[in-house]
């Protein structure tokens, strides 16, 4: 066999360019006609929403390092920090066009045939002119606020991704034209319903109303150009703490100054004069790469709740209604279901219901003493939240770690540990240099003159509303072992035990990867032996180069390895004499794919777990994750059979080349075959 160097650049995708692809592939949801037309509109917006995030987080963390002069390269494809951003400029100013496209070409039109479009004024009636003259004057005029640009500093009062409005006006006391930033509330609605003679449904967005009728906010000089533009800025949150219990000290100030990010993006649309928008991008200090022209509108995420407008069922998916279980009611008592064997439950296939009343019965149970549990993300009501609540006013000993570090829902979780802690609960507020990103909850109870442990480890967070949009996997189980691990796991997080060693999980970043590698060589052990050897990997993404450098070396052995990867992928599958025996799909569908799966075919011993870690360099190193066995045989069989009816996908996969490109999955029947909705009709 021929020596492969691994580690050439040329075997890996680069992350960014990877993410960018993956979000094409959820435009194509939006282009696909086969879907309904206002589902096809929901996904314009999670599109928008997808790039708002990337740009925030990832393209912030590149210019950082551009600013800072690095000339490292990424470990993987070899690019340095400003060669990316080129590479992502060219490739995210493509998909906006496409986006545009899509939207212009053919989804507004096609609302508009089915009675719902958006108006500006010039294609208003008089009653309708006289709508929003009104409705500016009562509901927006003393909610926006004009500010005279003079500096960079002018931008601080914008909050990240808003819509505002930037004036270009002349008056007497200035020989230039001066440039204004008109602050628009964020308590108004994006979008307003005009009146209407007919039956469609028109609105109007709220910019086009300020654009409008804004004239009265420069009385003192002649208003040459109001056009909308959007601004996006780093959140990179700097925790510098030593312990946890000044993090959420730490965290509440943090959170107040990431308002204030530095600029890493400019949108406007192609209406704007090069005056106005050339003297935007020099006072935000950003290069002509990342100024973004649209047709407009900004900020397509609004478009999500839009795609939930009443009265317009035939024009989305028919409602998919989770069901419970089977075994949900078979005992009085849920503790005596799991008591008798381990049980999986298959979201959203499968209801939230069994989770919830796992945390409610153990809140009301007069015999459940304790009651222990990770938050990573839940729900704005939250009635996992209340059930931990109850615990404690219920006298139950109840421990939570909240994890304040979550991207994104940093504020919630900040509220919910402090509602936590005054119904008397034991907040853990993290770690200060790890996320805690695992699923686990444990449960004790006092039975008879003993005390028994029962254990929830799930893919995906406790929040009962993603439960109903993300496909994850959950396990119940009574059995000791596990029961002893979920203990030593928190009595490690609350800093009172050294990592323990474990009976039954695996966990990071205290293993998982050498874990995970030992199973891959494993498998290259078995086939060199004749024994019967296959991989087969579900998951979020995968970015970790010592595990696809593993991934090479037992395709190279003749592995037969098959990965089910939604979102990232730097494994370029397919590369004679490297990843020959490699496939890797894509499903991007309804509901998102969450969920974390790993089988090893172990010489016919297979072994299976689940996980809340992706093959991430992130989530094997800088978070504590868990992966969990499957030890009953009907749960190992119930886990294959999902893995062969996603593999089947003919509708919703899409394969990965060799040169990082993705194409749609031809069926090798007749018939077109979708597992979404498969794993929904069982």
């Amino acid at each position: 066999m021929i020596d492969v160097q691994f580690d050439d650049p040329k075997y890996y995708i680069n992350r960014e360019l990877s993410w960018l692809a993956f979000n094409e592939r959820v435009l194509d949801e939006a282009r696909d006609a086969a879907n309904p037309l206002l589902e096809r509109l929901k996904f314009i917006g999670i599109t928008s929403s997808n790039l708002d995030e990337f740009f925030i987080v990832r393209v912030a963390g590149l210019k950082k390092q551009e600013v800072a002069g690095s000339r490292e390269r990424d470990t993987k494809a070899g690019l340095t920090a400003s060669e990316q951003l080129t590479a992502i400029s060219e490739r995210a100013h493509c998909l906006i066009e496409q986006l545009d496209a899509v939207l212009h070409g053919d989804l507004l039109p096609e609302l508009k045939s089915e009675g719902i479009s958006f108006l500006t004024p010039k294609e208003m009636d008089a009653e309708q002119l006289a709508f929003i003259e009104a409705y500016y004057q009562i509901q927006i005029r003393s909610r926006l606020k004009l500010t005279i640009v003079d500096s960079h500093r002018s931008f601080e009062m914008l909050r990240n991704g808003s819509v505002s409005l930037a004036a270009l006006w002349q008056d007497a006391g200035h020989a230039e034209p001066q440039v204004g930033i008109v602050h628009i509330s964020s308590t108004l609605p994006r979008s307003i319903q005009l009146p209407s003679a007919s039956e469609h449904r028109q609105f109007v967005l709220l910019e086009n109303i300020i654009m409008y009728c804004g004239n009265t906010l420069f009385q003192e000089g002649e208003l040459q150009e109001i056009m909308p533009f959007r601004v996006t800025r780093s959140v990179d949150l700097v925790l510098d703490v030593e312990n946890s219990e000044d993090l959420m000290r730490v965290m509440q100030q943090q959170l107040e100054q990431k308002k204030l990010g530095t600029p890493v993006r400019l949108e406007v649309t192609r209406k704007m004069s090069g005056t106005l928008r050339d003297k935007l991008r020099t006072l935000l200090g950003l290069g002509s790469m990342d100024v973004y022209n649209t047709e407009g509108p900004l900020d397509l995420s609004f478009y999500i709740e839009l795609a939930g407008l009443p009265g317009y069922d035939d024009l989305r998916h028919a409602e998919l209604i989770p069901q419970d279980p089977v075994w949900l009611k078979r005992d009085p008592s849920i503790f005596a279901t799991i008591a008798r064997e381990d049980l999986l439950v298959h979201h959203p296939y499968e209801s939230f219901d069994p989770v919830l009343r796992f945390i409610w019965e153990a809140a009301e149970d007069q015999d459940v003493l304790a009651i222990k549990q990770t938050l990573y993300r839940v729900s704005g009501d939250s009635p996992i939240v209340h059930a931990l609540e109850k615990a404690a006013y219920n006298g139950k000993k109840v421990t939570v770690l909240v994890e304040l570090k979550a991207r994104f829902d940093e504020e919630n979780n900040v509220g919910w540990a402090k509602a936590l802690e005054q119904a008397g609960c034991k907040v853990i507020y993290g770690l200060p240099d790890l996320k805690v990103h695992s699923k686990i909850t444990l449960v004790v109870r006092r039975e008879g003159k003993e005390t028994r442990r029962y254990v929830h480890l799930g893919t995906g967070n406790y929040n009962d509303a993603t439960a109903k949009l993300y496909t994850d996997l959950g396990m119940f189980t009574g059995r000791e072992e596990f029961g002893e691990d979920a203990e030593s796991l928190f009595d490690h997080l609350c800093g009172e035990v050294d990592l323990p060693p474990w009976q039954r999980v695996v966990t990071a970043p205290h293993g998982m990867r050498r874990k995970i590698i030992d199973l891959i060589k494993n498998e290259i052990k078995h086939v060199k032996m004749g024994y019967p050897s296959r991989i087969i990997a579900k998951m979020n993404s995968l970015t970790d180069k010592e595990i696809i450098k593993a991934l090479y070396k037992a395709s190279c052995a003749g592995v037969r390895i098959d990965l089910i990867i939604r979102g990232i992928c730097c494994l370029r599958p397919g590369i004679p004499g490297v990843s020959e025996h490699i496939s890797v799909i894509s499903i991007v569908g309804r509901f998102l794919e969450h969920s974390r799966i790993y089988y090893f075919r172990n010489g016919g011993d297979e072994r299976i777990y689940l996980a809340s870690a992706d093959w991430m360099t992130r989530n094997m190193q800088r978070r504590i994750e868990i992966m969990f066995p499957l030890l009953q045989d009907n749960l190992k069989q119930r886990i294959k059979i999902i893995l062969a009816i996603m593999w089947a996908d003919s509708v919703k996969a899409r394969a990965l080349h060799s040169d990082g490109t993705y194409t749609k999955v031809e069926s090798a029947d007749e018939g077109a075959f979708e597992s979404q909705l498969y794993f929904y009709n069982e």
